[in-house]
């Protein structure tokens, strides 16, 4: 969506300035993702797994094994003993919940749950404060901008994986 009446000195300006953010955005949260990893024993792609899983749960579309490794980038060999590990640790588990008993979906596990919970919890307050701050048609804007960045990222990622 073009804006004419825009000055191209304030898009640039603004667009160096969110481009920045949302670089210090990611290496902050990944950091905090780190700390979590190190605290819970967890190898590097564990996390981005776990975040996987739980995203595809909380959207209604519960990640196979074969997904899963998909969108981590993995042979299927490395997302099966990632997998074991992290079912293992209690992190993940198996459900067969279709009438194709095939059929595996990963669920968050319960003791995985709990963790994350522990570790995460106290940053709820303060993603919060910073929310409470904009009203519902600002957060919707952001939402709207977020998503086109995380979109343009995935995209460029499969255009990497020779997938674009």
């Amino acid at each position: 969506m073009d804006h004419p009446e825009d000055t191209t000195a304030e898009r640039q300006r603004l667009r160096s300035r969110l481009v920045d953010l949302l670089n210090a955005y990611a290496s902050e949260a990944n950091h905090i993702g780190h700390a979590f990893a190190g605290r819970n024993h967890l190898h590097g792609p564990d996390l981005h797994a776990l975040l996987a899983v739980m995203h595809a749960e909380r959207a209604g579309a519960p990640l196979t094994p074969g997904r899963l490794g998909e969108a981590m980038g993995l042979s299927s060999g490395a997302t099966t003993a990632m997998i074991d590990r992290l079912e293992r640790d209690g992190h993940l588990r198996r459900a067969r919940e279709s009438t194709d008993r095939r059929v595996v979906h990963l669920r968050y596990g319960e003791s995985g749950m709990s963790l994350a919970m522990a570790f995460f919890t106290p940053l709820a307050p303060r993603t919060d404060a910073v929310m409470a701050k904009f009203d519902v048609a600002e957060l919707q804007v952001v939402e709207r901008f977020v998503q086109g960045m995380v979109d343009a990222l995935l995209d460029y990622r499969d255009e990497l994986r020779g997938r674009g």
